[in-house]
């Protein structure tokens, strides 16, 4: 993608100092964040899957898994004791 050169000067009309440019609240963070903002919008807006409605969980496996408990041992050898006693 080409930037104009019409879009630059536009954009650096404001800067007459380095900190314009660069600084905490210059024109490159506003330009990352703005840029930021539009590339997650698009992300959000754009179907994963195409024709197809998603369940809840399908990006993560979408099928229920069952964790067996297991029991621990406690290594230290140390006892729980009640907080209030």
């Amino acid at each position: 993608m080409m930037i104009s050169k019409d879009l630059l000067d536009e954009l650096l009309k404001g800067c007459e100092r380095p900190e314009d440019l660069l600084g905490d609240a210059g024109l490159m963070k506003e330009l990352r964040i703005k840029l930021t903002e539009r590339m997650l919008g698009a992300e959000l807006t754009a179907h994963p899957l195409p024709g197809r409605v998603l369940r809840s969980n399908a990006r993560e496996g979408g099928v229920m898994k069952r964790v067996r408990m297991l029991p621990l041992a406690n290594p230290t050898g140390a006892t729980a004791r009640p907080a209030n006693a």
